[in-house]
């Protein structure tokens, strides 16, 4: 399937956000709702956050709910989208690991006829001591992906990402350079304290340096004792405009944007700079 031309009409998506908890069943009626309201205001793509189905309380609780991509998990989710007649971000899945200490973080694009179109393991994981409160390692549990992903839509040729990833500049930089991305996606559950200092500038900063759309669907609030969101899903464009968010950080809902790849292409033909970067080309470094 090709992209969405520059040209084609603005596309229709919306981005998620919500609090998942400790209840498979739970949070896909949650999912459920969003999707089918989503569907009634003419949404085609619909973006949720990290750890949509399951937010554990207890050390390794996911690990136990991991499935492979062709698991009922993910099976109901496919049958929503179809049933939807949409696109559906879903990321980070508690994929089944490569062994049986690990799983994967795995985002997941499903079409609207409800076929897995692709999936990206989260290549950086989150093994982190939050200043202030607690320590995090996601790699206690989760193995680490290794490809990076870029796939083509209806809604532009959209990258691949997960939460953590937001912090590492040369990855989103290698989905625009060399994977030609125009929509990047964010699904996150960045901590309260992470979000306050960094969520919103990290994702412009993203939108800005690649010129493209950045849609970044947040889990939001507290899940459990031990455990609470920053929330704030938004989308942004080439410019590093937000175009859309929830007006309240916190609460469950989506927000809705239409997207216009020929603004991706006037950012990037009046600021060329696919044309003057110089280290990926003909950068020569200085001799020591």
């Amino acid at each position: 399937m090709a992209s969405a031309a520059a040209g084609a009409s603005p596309a229709r998506v919306a981005v998620v956000q919500m609090t998942s908890v400790g209840d498979v069943d739970a949070n896909y009626a949650t999912c459920s709702r969003l999707t089918k309201e989503a569907a009634a205001s003419g949404v085609k793509f619909l973006c949720f956050p990290e750890v949509f189905s399951f937010i554990g309380s207890k050390d390794g609780e996911a690990m136990k709910l991991a499935e492979p991509l062709d698991g009922p998990i993910m099976q109901r989710y496919c049958s929503l989208a179809k049933e939807s007649s949409m696109w559906l971000s879903l990321g980070g899945f508690q994929e089944k690991g490569p062994d049986d200490s690990h799983q994967y973080n795995t985002h997941v694009l499903i079409d609207d006829t409800g076929k897995v179109r692709s999936s990206y393991r989260k290549i950086h994981l989150f093994d982190v001591d939050v200043p202030g409160n607690m320590v995090y390692k996601e790699s206690r549990f989760t193995a680490a992906g290794d490809t990076i992903v870029a796939v083509d839509s209806p809604f532009g040729r959209l990258g691949l990402t997960v939460c953590y990833d937001l912090r590492f500049p040369e990855l989103y930089q290698i989905l625009r350079f060399k994977h030609q991305a125009q929509v990047l996606l964010v699904p996150s559950a960045f901590t309260k304290i992470t979000g306050e200092a960094h969520w919103e500038i990290l994702l412009r900063a993203r939108a800005i340096e690649t010129q493209c759309y950045v849609i970044a669907a947040a889990q939001a609030g507290k899940h459990n004792e031990k455990r609470e969101s920053y929330g704030d899903s938004i989308i942004i464009d080439p410019w590093g405009t937000v175009i859309a968010r929830l007006p309240d950080r916190l609460s469950t809902g989506f927000a809705v944007a239409d997207l216009d790849l020929s603004k991706v292409e006037a950012v990037r033909t009046r600021m060329p700079i696919s044309e003057h970067r110089k280290f990926d080309s003909d950068w020569k470094p200085t001799p020591l």
